[in-house]
């Protein structure tokens, strides 16, 4: 076995210290942050933003799990081989997919086997930081790199006698999160090799992926070929990991029309039909019959290979099932991960029946999923919105009793991080009113969170707090947003996006989010109102990928740099002295601002 990874326990401890912090950490009081490592303290935030209970596990079984996977054929060979190599040590080896959930546990002894079971640590439940509260698996997937807890340093005080070491495991191509590896022990006998073992064990497995993966994709490249020389027009193949495109797609096909047809492929190709023809209509009216082929390697599905023939518009076919553009929520689109898992989150919250507290940077979409979610589940029902930004204006207190004691629909307070410390009182007061009789579901949206103070007490009421992400966290959602941004200010579908000037929009960093995007696409309309959208359309701020909003100067002076950089053809040294500044500056300025600009 390696050697140290084990020691005995008077060389590695949590301390009373540690205990004694956790315990004012849980009970809401004062603690010193030098107590308790950086992360763990993080990650105790987030466990009780998440409302998860530190002095009991109550898990639900989810599922059986598919060990039929990539990730498990690749993990289990190199899992079994470093049990041997333990030579019987007490130390669990599990693995899990990218969402926490155990997929295989191997055997580590009677007592810590034992131990495991009454802590739900086994195959069929989620290990997820929003379950259990910080711990090795939840608080690495989480953090997106690897993670150890020992003993106290865990949430729930059931996990206080382990120390667990995990790893996030990355599929080598596509660097997507696959799952993790964790090495769980007692923490009696935790040393922090542990951690480098699981970093290895990880790395061993990404190497087997790799091997995999190679096998798999040269099945789907060599099927790709084969189509692209028999078959004229637009082919593209597509795995998990892998897309593949022929010039005729990227030429023929904008951003949004390729998307559209990837996630339908992806879905056919996953569905009990994957042979079958699709109709698809794409975002700019016209439809596009789909033949999907679906590929094998080693008796395992490897991926598909797409054939596109497109049509014109005209009138459809009787016989014809036309696939739209698909909305996960009414108005709503977007299939970035972070987006849908926070749209999720809001429907399960909603569905529930409990209160809601959602938030996100200005401009992300908060009242707009909330707006859906209501529309899907009870779209006949009453709906008010109150801004807590014009709470100083007179009536807004008597507005939200009333809305707050009629107990109809669903009441939205947005901006409620905007109110004063009276207010904030005055609306909790009302808030415990409205809980004795039969209140509206409430929601409240905040754009940065607050630990402590009036708000901290005001959001007591709402038990489920959901963050949505920016824009630049799911940019992919861009080509997505701007055609169905184009159809509610253009009718008729008169004006598209060019593929270069999607591309410029899908580049900037949008500060202000989806609420920037729109206006910026307003703007646009004012001046061109059919035909394509081209780079010279777009406003100085789609040309930077600055992630901070500017104040207005700082906005006039960008936009003169942009304007001038295009009036020369990108060289910066005539452009700095049309502007009066020196090369220095405007090289400085460039930086600053982020804008893209033609090395010359």
């Amino acid at each position: 076995m390696p050697p140290g990874l084990t020691r005995p326990s008077h060389e590695i401890t949590d301390g009373e210290q540690l205990a004694k912090t956790r315990e004012q950490f849980l009970t809401a009081e004062a603690i010193d942050p030098n107590q308790v490592r950086d992360a763990i303290l993080a990650s105790w935030w987030r466990s009780r933003r998440w409302n998860v209970a530190a002095d009991r596990l109550d898990l639900t079984y989810l599922r059986d799990p598919n060990l039929d996977t990539p990730l498990t054929r690749s993990a289990l060979p190199v899992l079994r081989h470093l049990r041997e190599n333990l030579d019987g040590q007490p130390i669990s080896i599990i693995l899990t997919d990218p969402a926490g959930l155990v997929l295989t546990r191997l055997d580590a002894g009677r007592d810590l086997d034992a131990h495991l079971e009454r802590v739900n640590l086994s195959p069929g439940f989620s290990y997820a930081e929003e379950n259990v509260g910080t711990n090795g698996i939840g608080t690495a997937l989480e953090g997106g790199r690897p993670m150890q807890v020992f003993g106290h340093e865990h949430y729930a005080e059931n996990l206080e006698d382990l120390a667990c070491a995990g790893v996030p495991i990355h599929h080598p191509i596509s660097g997507k999160t696959v799952g993790a590896v964790d090495l769980t022990c007692w923490r009696k006998d935790a040393d922090p090799l542990l951690l480098t073992l699981a970093k290895t064990t990880a790395g061993q497995i990404q190497q087997a992926l790799l091997t995999d993966s190679g096998i798999r994709e040269l099945e789907l490249l060599q099927e790709y070929l084969r189509t692209c020389r028999r078959t004229a027009g637009i082919v593209f193949a597509l795995n998990n990991d892998v897309v593949m495109m022929n010039d005729n797609a990227r030429h023929v096909l904008d951003p949004a029309e390729q998307s559209v047809l990837l996630a339908q492929a992806a879905e056919t190709l996953a569905s009990r039909n994957p042979r079958a023809s699709v109709v698809v209509e794409l975002p700019s009216g016209a439809r596009a019959r789909m033949y999907c082929r679906p590929v094998s390697g080693q008796g395992r599905m490897a991926g598909g290979v797409v054939h596109v023939r497109l049509s014109e518009l005209g009138v459809r076919p009787r016989a014809e099932t036309v696939t739209p553009t698909r909305m996960f929520l009414p108005g709503l689109v977007g299939s970035g991960a972070l987006w849908l898992r926070g749209c999720h989150q809001v429907q399960s919250v909603y569905a529930a029946g409990e209160w809601l507290a959602l938030e996100g940077e200005a401009g992300v979409g908060k009242l707009a999923v909330v707006r859906a979610v209501h529309q899907r589940h009870n779209p006949g029902a009453h709906f008010a919105v109150l801004d807590a930004a014009a709470a100083a204006s007179p009536g807004w207190l008597a507005d939200a009793r009333r809305e707050l004691l009629d107990g109809q629909g669903a009441l939205v307070i947005q901006h409620v991080d905007k109110l004063s410390t009276g207010l904030l009182r005055a609306l909790a007061l009302l808030l415990q009113e409205s809980l004795a009789a039969t209140p509206p579901w409430v929601a409240v949206t905040l754009s940065q969170r607050h630990d402590d103070g009036e708000l901290a007490e005001l959001l007591r009421f709402f038990p489920s707090t959901v963050e949505l992400p920016p824009l630049r966290h799911h940019a992919e959602d861009v080509q997505a947003l701007v055609p169905v941004f184009l159809a509610r200010l253009v009718t008729g579908g008169r004006l598209t996006c060019s593929p270069e000037a999607m591309q410029l929009l899908g580049r900037s960093s949008w500060p202000g989010n989806t609420e920037q995007l729109w206006q910026v696409l307003r703007r646009i309309v004012q001046h061109r109102r059919s035909g394509a959208i081209q780079p010279a359309d777009l406003p100085p701020e789609c040309r930077t990928v600055s992630r901070r909003l500017l104040s207005a100067l700082e906005a006039m002076e960008r936009d003169a740099i942009v304007r001038s950089l295009i009036d020369w053809d990108g060289n910066k040294i005539k452009a700095a002295a049309s502007l009066g500044m020196s090369r220095a500056t405007i090289y400085r300025k460039i930086h600053e601002y982020g804008i893209v600009a033609h090395a010359n």
